[in-house]
């Protein structure tokens, strides 16, 4: 028990080694919503955010101020009214929707001196007012033209974290009122992000609440950890047409965030503002603890190559140790990895697996191991399946297995018991009785 503890927590730290030194210099967009501002999780998050500018990564806020716009608005009589997400009043309510959301600002720019860390707030915004739309008059509803992006460039190069008040400004100085959502969207794919984060409590995409199509992996948590544009797609096809207002919330973010991605954002992710230490257990760690949305260069399948030796024995080990895996030496496999396939999660070698070829035109699937961590994200059933298809493409008589502890999980995909005598002469003579491994067969 020890010696896997130690392992786990090596994991643990080569995790975070390897993504401060992926993001040094990344920039991200941060989304705070305004529950989490009043929240005893606030001050948390603020220093996160801190450790995250002083690791290097470019940080931007975009707080929310739609409960300090409520009561400001409330506390004066004034009148509105939530249509698709956008408050629409009257020019009279302007300066104070401007006054509050400049106060949440300044809020979050308090807390950020308090960790010594510089902020600053600006008005790098140009918008234009919506207008009257199908005879609806949006009143003082703005939509975005421009991020001031160079402005932001010098900003973040001397060190400071912008900070986005939810106003922007016509070329003639007016003022206009912005979804924080949409602003944190639009300043992401303005400035080329790597990372988007809507940090929202209640926030999880979770198998409990939600519908999930076959193919997406959940963690053992029940959770959603990552998605790409095409699964993302099934998802909220699956999940329209159900579930709560909260529910429709989060399929509006999961669309905010494919949008973003979409645009050119590298990733986007939806993480439960209520918990404390979200944002780096999201950025240091594979799984992370919200759900991600990405469009590519996060998992893959690919050839092994040399270099990934070592790692390969290390995601072995565990598997050896238990008695499913044969042992392997480095020089077995510097003369076998041109055989085996990885799984790279983020540069990380996760899963693994080998297609060895037969005289008789059979083929054995074998090695076949996948990260205890990674365990419930579909990557065994992606590994067979791409082995399968590349024995089809290598016109193989059939695929074969040997295994003593897995046979019902490689049944559930379609293999079925064999006999000793159908394996190819070769793979027999070094068939075990000690050992005892079942062969199961699928027919191409």
């Amino acid at each position: 028990m020890q010696k896997e503890r130690i392992r786990e927590k090596a994991a643990a730290i080569r995790d975070v080694i390897r993504y401060i030194h992926r993001f040094q210099n990344a920039l991200v967009v941060i989304y705070l919503d305004d529950t989490v501002l009043d929240s005893t999780v606030f001050l948390s998050h603020i220093k996160d955010i801190a450790m995250l500018h002083q690791a290097g990564l470019r940080v931007v806020l975009i707080p929310g101020s739609a409960r300090r716009i409520d009561e400001i608005l409330s506390r004066e009589g004034m009148k509105w009214q939530i249509k698709d997400g956008c408050r629409i009043t009257g020019q009279d309510a302007m300066p104070l929707i401007k006054m509050a959301s400049f106060d949440v600002s300044n809020q979050v720019m308090t807390a950020l001196a308090g960790v010594k860390i510089s902020a600053l707030i600006g008005n790098w915004v140009r918008a234009r007012g919506r207008g009257v739309l199908d005879g609806f008059d949006w009143g003082t509803v703005g939509d975005i033209d421009r991020i001031d992006s160079p402005a932001i460039d010098k900003v973040l190069d001397a060190g400071f974290i912008p900070i986005f008040p939810c106003i922007g400004w016509s070329i003639a100085g007016k003022p206009y009122n912005i979804s924080s959502l949409r602003l944190a969207e639009a300043v992401a794919v303005h400035l080329h992000a790597d990372k988007l984060f809507f940090l929202v409590p209640g926030a999880e995409i979770t198998a409990e609440h939600f519908i999930i199509p076959h193919n997406i992996g959940i963690s053992e948590e029940g959770k959603v950890p990552a998605l790409d544009l095409q699964e993302l797609d099934a998802f909220i096809s699956a999940n329209k047409d159900y579930g709560s207002a909260d529910r429709e919330k989060l399929l509006d973010l999961l669309g905010l965030a494919g949008k973003a991605c979409e645009s050119g954002v590298t990733r986007a992710h939806i993480l439960d503002g209520a918990m404390a230490g979200t944002l780096p257990c999201e950025i240091f760690s594979d799984l992370g603890s919200g759900t991600m949305v990405y469009t590519s260069n996060y998992g893959k399948i690919r050839d092994m190559t040399h270099d990934d030796i070592p790692a390969v024995l290390s995601l072995m080990q565990p598997f050896v140790e238990r008695g499913i895996l044969l042992p392997r030496t480095k020089q077995m496999l510097d003369e076998q990895y041109t055989a085996f396939i990885v799984y790279e999660l983020d540069g990380a070698i996760r899963a693994c697996a080998s297609l060895v070829p037969y005289s008789d035109g059979q083929m054995e699937i074998a090695a076949l191991a996948v990260d205890a961590s990674c365990s419930h994200l579909g990557i065994g059933p992606k590994l067979m399946s791409f082995l399968k298809n590349r024995a089809r493409e290598r016109k193989a008589k059939g695929v074969f297995l040997l295994t003593t502890q897995t046979a019902d999980w490689f049944e559930n995909l379609g293999f079925v018991p064999s006999d000793i005598s159908t394996l190819p002469q070769q793979r027999r003579a070094i068939w075990t009785p000690g050992r005892g491994s079942k062969v199961l067969r699928m027919e191409l």
